[in-house]
């Protein structure tokens, strides 16, 4: 077995690691709002979120992993571009985990993306890569929290105006179960957008290595493919179910205080966002679609209980992950290619 086709391996390994990890750091994104409301206990919601995160690909086409697979101008064949991936993964996971041990929720997939285009930089300049893929995810990162922080408030609204005439305790007990469709609706849309991310790394890897060609469509229903989603689902889920604990007491507990009803709304608001964004393909933070989307419910009430400056704390490391593991992936990528001698 030759060296690259180890290399590849190696890197698909990698990346489905790197997956179990995005699962793993986003947990909270998914059961922050129902666990801060005592819906369900820790355990429960992690494993409810798991397989909804896993059943997302019979939902969404893989119009993500579409995108993700050309922010860089691959050459089909160029075993550079195998390294190219590497190092963008190792930029990924280096991110991921510095800022799961600071309890900062930022953004798996803008680590993924800045690493991947800093790696390609790294290798063949600017001009690798394809900019129109990466204005449109550029769009998204002030747009997607925007969006959400919109929408929950706006849900919100409407749902004080349909159930004014409500005692509360009926209200929190009807959005109680409530909050078991919509968390179950915001992993599926976690799911769906985030694993995604990591099939296009895969399906890049593989055109690199001369396997598939620039035009390989991923599907359930073509055997060649078939096992990229199936591995990047399970992958997701099982970093789900082991849950990420510091990052659930930031967004769930310390963010705002919610009540059923407000997880609800902030829940919904967010699964609503990233669904429109993953039918378009554009590949989102889901952390920052769910962060919005809690602030924007929390402020409906009382902006003063928002604490806004854990909200700026998230802000700030929005800003920095793309340039942050865009540094790191290429670093990685002069290493290996120091360690392997000119391509």
């Amino acid at each position: 077995m030759s060296s690259s086709l180890l290399i590849v391996y190696f890197t698909i390994a990698l990346a489905l690691i790197f997956d179990v990890i995005n699962g793993f750091h986003d947990a909270a994104n998914s059961i922050a709002t129902v666990v801060s409301t005592r819906v369900l206990s820790p355990r429960i919601a992690v494993l409810w979120a798991a397989f909804f995160n896993f059943a997302a690909m019979f939902i969404f086409v893989p119009r993500v992993a579409d995108t993700v697979s050309k922010i860089v101008r691959i050459q089909v064949g160029d075993p550079a571009y195998i390294y190219v991936v590497l190092a963008g993964l190792l930029g990924a996971i280096a991110w991921d985990l510095l800022t799961w041990w600071w309890g900062l929720p930022t953004s798996s997939s803008h680590a993924l993306i800045g690493g991947f285009a800093g790696a390609g930089i790294a290798y063949q300049g600017v001009s690798s890569i394809r900019w129109d893929k990466m204005v449109a995810i550029l769009q998204f990162i002030p747009l997607a929290p925007l969006i959400g922080m919109a929408s929950g408030f706006s849900f919100m609204l409407l749902v004080y105006w349909l159930f004014r005439k409500y005692r509360p305790s009926e209200v929190d007990s009807f959005f109680r179960k409530g909050q078991l469709f919509s968390a179950a609706l915001y992993s599926l849309g976690h799911g769906g957008n985030d694993a995604q991310k990591t099939m296009g790394i895969i399906v890049a890897l593989l055109v690199a290595a001369g396997m598939f060609d620039l035009n390989t469509q991923l599907s359930l229903l073509n055997m060649k493919t078939m096992w990229i989603i199936l591995s990047c689902q399970t992958a997701m889920a099982i970093g789900t179910a082991m849950g990420g604990w510091r990052i659930v007491k930031t967004m769930g507990m310390r963010l705002t205080k919610l009540k059923p009803v407000h997880g609800f709304c902030a829940e919904t608001a967010g699964a609503a966002t990233i669904f429109i964004a993953t039918h378009l393909g554009i590949p989102v933070s889901t952390t920052h679609t769910i962060a919005g989307a809690i602030a924007g419910v929390g402020s409906t009430t009382n902006a003063t209980k928002v604490k806004w400056s854990i909200f700026g704390r998230i802000v700030i490391s929005w800003v920095v992950t793309i340039p942050f593991s865009a540094l790191v992936a290429a670093t990685c990528f002069y290493v290996v290619q120091w360690l392997h001698g000119a391509f």
